[in-house]
């Protein structure tokens, strides 16, 4: 053990350290009589006690330094792991209380860094509950006077990740009942909960639909303990897109899982990668109010003119307007759209009005951004499953606020990167657009309005009107009602004809047997049919149908035509959720830190979800050749590619004659793309000379309230 000279007569102690620099056993500690406590003679001499009062412990705060650093370019490295570190390297047995000791300690030393962060902000006058939001990302805030206005005065976006659960404590007390409300990144409880209400349940409105059948091609696990959740779409009017995702989400947006008290958390992220706020989901799935609060914060913060990204941001739009967000959204000039990853799994009518390449003034933005911080984040979700509420938030809003500083580190390289994106496409694709114009005779102002006209045709597309059903559904029962008259016919002609062979007792009763299978057969074929008849009478009561329909009736035909183009669309319908689910499992399967037994469990799903996908591709076939203007096959090398999920609603055809509209040309459609991403480039040039001068503007000013700062500061004589 070390030693020290004494400071005063009984006040010295001796205590046990862990020190990974001195490798130190033992520590002599010097105590004045003017010492006010234990912990702050430990701390004088560079030690924090694993209790204030009576500590048996101490680590240098050096070794918590490192601990911490490692944390923050580690996230998952545990504090169990590092005591056995400590461990290993003091050459002696693992005990728990190391660990135990390591967490106390390290509690201590994060809440001394957040003190002295507090004191610093306070100096460089940075305190206040929004500064964060409104000064961390200079590109998006920091604006000048004389900058030429942009259409979003900045873009973010939001996403809920369920990696970060915690498992509930069912009955048992909690031993740590604080809580960590210090985190400028966290919306409260309050600020969730006040719009709870705000949205009705989609089930309560809307009339009962029937559950789609997916045949072999889903799978549902275990649902013990599952509490179903809705969607935060719930005001939505019944949206295509709404429906697509949740059937193709994941189960955690569908369902959680009652164990869990936190089951996830809900983020906002600006374009740049800096966290805006983030709110743990409680006991529930994705639900309404958490995008709503974020919403509403973000209407209460900033000045208004900015644009969000949302998985479902086309639906959610909706939801919005049935809010009371709604007159202040609109007054603000904001609006949602999807993030480009997500668009594809939306009807081609949303991409058409939601995807980021066609919207005006977003430039080459995807609105991705809160992927790559969750694949990052999703590092923690093997620690925090079994932590104490208050760690939980405090190893969460460490990594967001690391997070941030590596962000606005990389700031320049960011616009850089997009800089170098933009020209590049502009290089390589005006002279491309060029050729391809003079190739197809395209003239100036054809590819915006053809972008109109494709946007009307996808906008009214599959609007069915209901006599058209229920003529369909008339003509289905007739042509059921003449199959089952003709087995009844042939069950009883072969009944009556049926003669009886000679009399033995072995033939006795087997001919007995099938007699009563053959008076069974035609009994119930009767009644069958009987009841078929009554549901042509109620439908032809319904439709005002005076005389029966035969296959020589031309509303038979145009019905039987019409009900073959919906069995065309029930098939291409079911071959599109395919499609969709296995493009998200193939992203999952890609994603960072997903863990062996899921990629594992996806392989699988992705196997059977081909072959189902090849069955669906042959079940479309055959509808498309029974149309009476038979649709082109399609083929598994085709539908397997994501960017054919785009042709789904082109596919699907409509009352409108588009066989002659230019931009049903694939060479055309590919053209126009080609047109829009170049407009988007320009813009993202346009809106990176605007960021990057407020960096480099902001970096100066910074460098001289520094320097003012610091003059101050030396001038009061402040210890700081």
């Amino acid at each position: 053990p070390g030693s020290t000279e004494p400071i005063g007569a009984g006040y010295d102690f001796t205590i046990e350290v862990l020190d990974i620099y001195t490798m130190k056993i033992f520590v002599d500690i010097p105590r004045g009589e003017d010492s006010k406590s234990v912990a702050e003679a430990l701390m004088l001499q560079g030690y924090i006690g694993n209790t204030p009062e009576t500590p048996t412990v101490a680590l240098s705060v050096r070794t918590l330094q490192l601990f911490r650093h490692i944390r923050l370019r580690k996230p998952s490295f545990s504090i169990e792991a590092f005591a056995r570190v400590l461990c290993d390297l003091y050459n002696i047995p693992y005990r728990r209380r190391y660990r135990s000791a390591l967490s106390n300690t390290f509690d201590i030393y994060l809440t001394i860094i957040r003190m002295l962060d507090s004191h610093v902000a306070e100096v460089l006058e940075r305190k206040g509950a929004n500064w964060r939001v409104l000064n961390a990302c200079p590109a998006c805030s920091y604006e000048l006077c004389d900058e030429p206005s942009l259409k979003f005065k900045r873009m973010f976006a939001m996403d809920a990740n369920f990696s970060l659960k915690r498992m509930s404590s069912g009955a048992k007390n909690e031993g740590d009942v604080r809580t960590f409300e210090e985190s400028d990144y966290y919306l409260t409880f309050e600020e969730v909960d006040k719009y709870a209400d705000e949205v009705k349940s989609s089930r309560s409105r809307q009339m009962p639909m029937p559950v789609p059948d997916h045949g072999d091609d889903s799978v549902e696990g275990d649902t013990d303990g599952i509490v179903e959740e809705e969607l935060p779409t719930a005001a939505a009017n019944g949206s295509g897109c709404a429906v697509r995702w949740k059937a193709a989400a994941s189960d955690e947006k569908k369902k959680m899982w009652s164990i869990f008290h936190e089951s996830g958390l809900f983020a906002s992220a600006c374009r740049h990668g800096m966290i805006l706020w983030i709110a743990d989901l409680i006991r529930s799935g994705e639900l309404a109010k958490f995008p709503l609060a974020i919403i509403g914060k973000a209407l209460q913060v900033f000045d208004g003119g900015w644009l969000m990204g949302y998985d479902i941001g086309c639906a959610f739009g909706q939801t919005i307007k049935h809010s009371s967000l709604a007159r202040e959204f609109e007054a603000q000039n904001c609006r949602c759209c999807v993030n480009a990853f997500h668009s594809y799994s939306h009807s081609y009518d949303c991409q058409k009005q939601h995807h980021p390449n066609v919207i005006e003034g977003m430039g080459l933005e995807d609105l991705e951004i809160l992927e790559r911080i969750f694949s990052s984040s999703n590092q923690l979700g093997g620690l925090t499953c079994y932590m104490t509420q208050y760690r939980r938030r405090v190893f969460i809003d460490q990594f967001f606020r690391n997070w941030d500083n590596d962000k606005y580190a990389n700031l320049g390289i960011m616009l850089h990167n997009n800089y170098v994106q933009a020209i590049r496409i502009i290089d390589e694709e005006v002279p491309a657009l060029t050729h391809a114009k003079e190739v197809l005779n395209i003239g100036e102002g054809d590819l915006e309005q053809w972008h109109i006209e494709e946007v009307d045709y996808f906008r009214n597309l599959g609007k069915e009107p209901g006599h058209d059903v229920h003529r369909a559904a008339y003509v289905d029962a007739l042509q059921s009602y003449q199959e089952i008259s003709a087995k009844y016919e042939t069950a009883s002609t072969q009944f009556i004809l049926t003669a009886p062979s000679e009399a033995s007792a072995t033939s006795y009763s087997q001919e007995l047997s099938q007699t009563r299978k053959a008076e069974t057969s035609c009994r119930y074929l009767a009644e069958k049919r009987d009841q078929i008849l009554l549901d042509i009478t109620a439908l032809e009561l319904a439709l005002n149908i005076e005389v029966r329909w035969t296959p020589a009736t031309k509303e038979y035909q145009d019905a039987l035509e019409y009900s073959a183009t919906r069995e065309y669309h029930r098939a291409l319908d079911k071959l599109q959720r395919l499609v969709v689910q296995r493009l998200f499992e193939l992203h999952k399967l890609n994603l960072n830190f997903t863990g062996y037994r899921m990629r594992t469990h996806i392989a699988k799903a992705l196997q059977a979800r081909c072959k189902a996908i090849r069955n669906a591709v042959n079940a479309y076939n055959t509808a498309a050749l029974k149309l009476n203007l038979p649709k082109p096959t399609l083929d598994w090398s085709r539908v397997s590619h994501y960017s054919f999920l785009e042709e789904f609603d082109l596919l699907r055809g409509s009352h409108q004659d588009i066989g002659h509209k230019r931009w049903t040309e694939l060479a055309v459609r590919e053209t126009m793309k080609q047109d829009l991403r170049i407009k988007r480039a320009h813009e993202e040039i346009t809106r990176c000379n605007i960021e990057i001068r407020r960096v480099h503007t902001s970096i100066l000013d910074e460098h001289e309230h520094f320097k003012r700062r610091l003059q101050d500061l030396k001038s009061e004589g402040s210890p700081m």
